[in-house]
This record gives structure tokens, C-alpha cells and sequence, in this order.
């Protein structure tokens, strides 16, 4: 639920025309609108190819709570595209002449941002063959930011970190618009403070969210993920009322997975192999899996000696509903001759991979598993 703050006169005026920008992963853009509505944070005035552009409601909420987006934004200009030409650069020093960018800095504050900044770094990015870099745009940008707010400019050219305290600031020229926005949080909402350790193939925060909302679990129900590596899943699953039961072979991730969920008494981790969980028949009201499909991270134990164990012991404990990143959708057909029947399925796009997020309940199997007596929950 958002967090209310009471409204001073000083921060008013930015938020009656203030405009919002929730930056997603392709594909889960639906599911980022899906929680601002639910969480009163605003009404959606435009979904677009990973964006998601809102107006806030009238009173001070904390935009830095939402869990599916990758990061949210106040704009603070738009101009049309320059186009690819490098000699327009310097038309983007318009985006930082007007006031809308010291709104937009005051404006942070009242939606659960820091109160200052002590200086500014930029983050660009555009659509189609430019002939100029995302850094000849950041800088160009950066230097008129830093004159028009009377801040220091720090470039991402050298890749060094800002200082602490830099306010973030996105470009974004999709061809029709160039638009700039100032990050609300002193950093990205995707980088979640719980994670401390990560594991070749950890899950991104805000695509594990978005499994963990079309599993919709409820209280009193139990959370299994049978390949929890870092514990992504299972830290975006702990909650008040729902027990979470992570389970993986390797050491290393079960160590990884204990830090980053360390302090969420409802998550409990254990090393086992998927394809022979410490489970009763019918015991998981929900599975959440991002398996090991050999691409970053290889299989162990007897799902590295035949891949479709796994699927026959996910139908074996499953009573509710499965969400599972797939590679690809062929996948399905082997899912399916377990007894898994698929109710929905969406197409992502993340770091330069396509998967699939499918929802899976239990049906009649076509392939008959092999089915023993578990150990309880």
C-alpha cells in the first residue's frame, strides 16, 4: 500500500502537473500498470514498449515501494527527437532550460526520494542508428543540468560510479520524443537492498516479482521454488502469512540465498534436489522456478541426468498453480505430458534474452510419473 505523507504548501505545486514514468522489463509492462492502480499510486495514462507513464494521486505517495518496475521517474521536459544527426546534439540543452527540472528535483521528495542532491549523473538511451554515442548525449545533457540547477556533473564516460548523493537523471529519444525524467529513488528500484550475494543466472528482481504477482499467493499458503540459487524468488515472495521454501543442490547458492533472505522469518532454504523434494504429494499451493536450462548455469544431481525429472516431481507436489521461466516454449510439450495444464503465457525480453513466463496448473498426466511417499512439509 502506498505510504501517505502529509502535504506542505511547498509541495504541492509540483504535484498537481507532475507526470510519472515507471521504466519496466519488455514484456511485464501490463503487470507494472496492474500494480500502481492496485496500489492507489495513480491512474495510467499510457503503456508503452517498457514504460508506463501515470499521474500521481492529488497527496504525497512513496513511489519507491513498487516491486515490479525496474525504476520510476518524475519527467521533467519533453522536445521532439532530435534525430540521428550528431551536429543536433546540442538541441537537447532545451530539455534543461525550463523549469520542470528543479520541479521535478523538489518533486522527488514528496514521492519517497531524498530531500537534496548534491550533484547530477545521466542515463541515456534511444532507438534506432544514431551517429552519435549514449554518452555524447548523457554529457551533452549533463553539462546543461549542471548550469541550469548550479550542481556538479559527474559523466558515465570513464565508468566510474557517481558520488553519493547524485541525483539520477534518464534521456530517452524513441524516435518521435526526447524526454528527460529524474529518478525518485538515490537509486534503482532493481537493485533491491536485500540482495547482497548474487549466483551465475540470478533472477532480476522485478521479473521475479512479476512471477510472484500471477502466482498471487495468499496467507496460510506455501511458496516452493525448487531452484532458488540467490533466493530472488523466495526474498520476493516473503511476506507476513505465506511460508517459503527454497531448495537448491549447490552450497554456494544456498549460501547466497541465506544472506540475501537473511531477516525474513517466513522463507526456510534447504539443500535437495528438484527432481526429489522433501515434500508430501499435493503439498505446494505455489511453485515459482527459474530451472537451470544449461545456458548460464548447468543442471546437478537427476535433473542433470534426465531434464524432465523435474517436471514429473513439480506435478507430484503441485495442488495450486506453477509460474515458470521458460527458455522457450517448446518447453510446454514436455510440461504438459506430466499433467501440468498452461493458463497463461508471456513473452520477455531481458538483457538481450527472449524467455517466457508461463502459469501452469495441474491437470490429468499424459506420461505417468513415478510417484513416492514425501516427507512432509
Amino acid at each position: 500500500m502506498p505510504v501517505r505523507r502529509p502535504a506542505s504548501r511547498s509541495r504541492r505545486s509540483p504535484m498537481t502537473a507532475a507526470r510519472l514514468v515507471a521504466r519496466s522489463v519488455g514484456g511485464i509492462e501490463t503487470i507494472v500498470a496492474g500494480e500502481i492502480l492496485r496500489s492507489g499510486l495513480g491512474s495510467v495514462t499510457h503503456i508503452g514498449r517498457r514504460e508506463v507513464r501515470f499521474a500521481p494521486p492529488p497527496a504525497p505517495a512513496d513511489m519507491t515501494g513498487l516491486r515490479t518496475p525496474d525504476d520510476v521517474f518524475v519527467v521533467a521536459a519533453r522536445i521532439p527527437d532530435i534525430g540521428r544527426g550528431k551536429d543536433a546534439l546540442g538541441a537537447l540543452r532545451a530539455l534543461a532550460s525550463g523549469p520542470g527540472c528543479a520541479a521535478a528535483l523538489r518533486a522527488r521528495a514528496a514521492y519517497g526520494g531524498p530531500e537534496r542532491a548534491h550533484g547530477v549523473e545521466v542515463s541515456a538511451s534511444f532507438t534506432g542508428k544514431r551517429n552519435f554515442s549514449r554518452y555524447d548525449v548523457e554529457d551533452e545533457v549533463g553539462a546543461a543540468l549542471s548550469a541550469a540547477l548550479g550542481l556538479p556533473y559527474h559523466s558515465r564516460r570513464q565508468g566510474e560510479p557517481p558520488p553519493p548523493g547524485y541525483s539520477g537523471w534518464r534521456v530517452t529519444l524513441d524516435g518521435e520524443t526526447a524526454a528527460l525524467m529524474a529518478r525518485i529513488a538515490e537509486r534503482p528500484l532493481h537493485r533491491r537492498a536485500y540482495k547482497r550475494e548474487g549466483v551465475p543466472g540470478t533472477l532480476h528482481p522485478p521479473v521475479a516479482a512479476a512471477m510472484v504477482h500471477l502466482a498471487a499467493p495468499t496467507d496460510g499458503e506455501l511458496v516452493v521454488d525448487p531452484f532458488c540459487g540467490a533466493g530472488t524468488l523466495a526474498a520476493e515472495a516473503a511476506r507476513p502469512g505465506v511460508r517459503v521454501r527454497g531448495y537448491d543442490l549447490d552450497p554456494r547458492a544456498l549460501a547466497a540465498a541465506r544472506a540475501n533472505t537473511a531477516g525474513m522469518p517466513s522463507v526456510r532454504l534447504e539443500r535437495a534436489d528438484a527432481a526429489r523434494l522433501p515434500l508430501a504429494d499435493g503439498s505446494a499451493d505455489v511453485v515459482l522456478a527459474n530451472p537451470p536450462w544449461g545456458e548460464q548455469v548447468a543442471a546437478r544431481g537427476r535433473v542433470a541426468a534426465r531434464p524432465g525429472a523435474w517436471w514429473a516431481e513439480l506435478r507430484r507436489v503441485l495442488r495450486g498453480r506453477a509460474v515458470v521461466l521458460l527458455p522457450d516454449p517448446a518447453e510446454l510439450r514436455t510440461a504438459i505430458g506430466h499433467g501440468l495444464v498452461p493458463v497463461h503465457l508471456r513473452h520477455v525480453s531481458l538483457s538481450g534474452i527472449h524467455p517466457h513466463i508461463a502459469v501452469l496448473g495441474p491437470g490429468r498426466p499424459a506420461l505417468r510419473p513415478r510417484h513416492r511417499a514425501g516427507r512432509g512439509a
